[in-house]
């Protein structure tokens, strides 16, 4: 075989190597739009699983992990108290848990167990009047640090 034809081949396999990452993370939402909204909750009174901690934002993705390993049936909620471009990294809370149950129904005792035994505290919270969220896909692991990313400044965006 040529030179020339190796290098062809290495050349195309390098194309295509940086092709499949460059869809993976357009795929895991790099110019997804990430959208803001105001009005009612979509959710009621829930019950949620959950763990609070304080340092850097880019942490939370293993707590979302953590909490998909445990009942991956269930959605996710990630609660972010601080603006990460005025607070500190090292002093930046945040609380990331699993919906256990929305409205009037418990959540099943074994569930609730299951949870605390993995460290994860349980709250019910009452339902809210009015709401500003923000919607993100959640595709890949990276999906998360890119969420992390974009959705603060377009909520501080859409509250200015």
């Amino acid at each position: 075989m040529s030179d020339w034809v190796l290098l062809g081949l290495i050349a195309a396999l390098v194309v295509l190597l940086l092709l499949t990452i460059f869809g993976f993370v357009v795929y895991s939402g790099l110019f997804t739009e990430v959208v803001v909204s105001a009005g009612s909750p979509p959710v009621g009174n829930i019950t949620l699983a959950y763990k609070f901690r304080v340092g850097p934002y880019g942490e939370s993705g293993q707590l979302f992990t953590d909490g998909c390993s445990i009942s991956s049936k269930l959605c996710s909620i990630g609660v972010y108290y601080d603006n990460p471009h005025t607070v500190p990294p090292e002093k930046c809370r945040f609380a990331i848990g699993r919906i256990l149950s929305e409205g009037d129904t418990k959540p099943p005792e074994e569930q609730i167990k299951r949870f605390q035994k993995y460290g994860f505290k349980i709250f019910s919270f009452p339902a809210p009047s009015h709401v500003v969220m923000a919607t993100f896909p959640f595709t890949t692991p990276l999906s998360i640090h890119l969420a992390v990313n974009r959705v603060h400044p377009a909520l501080d965006t859409y509250i200015k």
